[in-house]
């Protein structure tokens, strides 16, 4: 072989290397993107079900005592998701920050304040306490939902940066590495 076809040889491995390195850096940061996605719509999905928890407080079709209980604990979720946890919280909340111990205690009063009995007497009695239960039942299903697909999310990034390649090459940055999100959102009376 001659020097030139050993440089166009070179030349060669150099560009598919190079398309190598910026297919996975592009396919790092739409999974990172994706990620974020998720994340924002775990986020609307909790703020959804500790509303429809304080329509169902607020229809009267719960005792007082657990309607206080589940308001208490639906405020404390609808306050964490407005509230920066860092000072220097660089994504503007798109993390869950410590927030698995409120939903985990909402899903909690809920299912002290919804036993099997009591949701039965609620869809017997009808109106607005059946629908303010059905809501927050289909509100309860959307966050589970959408705390799978994150942590989906979540494991495929985790897997694609556990790759020799991105660490060596420094594909993903200075992003931070995701957290899956685990906190207790089984539904009452499942």
């Amino acid at each position: 072989m001659t020097l030139i076809s050993w440089i166009v040889v070179a030349v060669c491995v150099l560009l598919v290397l190079a398309w190598y390195l910026s297919y996975s850096a592009a396919r790092l940061d739409r999974l990172h993107a994706k990620v974020e996605g998720a994340l924002s719509a775990l986020d609307a999905h909790v703020v959804r079900r500790a509303e429809a928890c304080l329509e169902l407080a607020n229809s009267g079709a719960i005792d007082p005592a657990s309607g206080f209980l589940l308001v208490a604990a639906a405020s404390e979720s609808l306050e964490r998701v407005n509230e920066h946890t860092f000072e220097a919280d660089l994504l503007e909340g798109q993390h869950f920050a410590g927030r698995e111990t409120v939903e985990s205690a909402l899903t909690e009063v809920l299912r002290a304040a919804l036993p099997v009995e009591v949701s039965r007497d609620i869809e017997a009695q009808g109106g607005p306490g059946a629908a303010a239960l059905e809501r927050l039942r289909e509100a309860g299903l959307r966050v589970q939902l959408a705390r799978r697909f994150h942590n989906e999310a979540v494991k495929e990034v985790q897997r694609v940066r556990s790759k020799r390649v991105v660490t060596i090459f420094r594909l993903a940055g200075y992003a931070d590495l995701p957290q899956t999100v685990e906190f207790d959102d089984t539904l009452p009376g499942t």
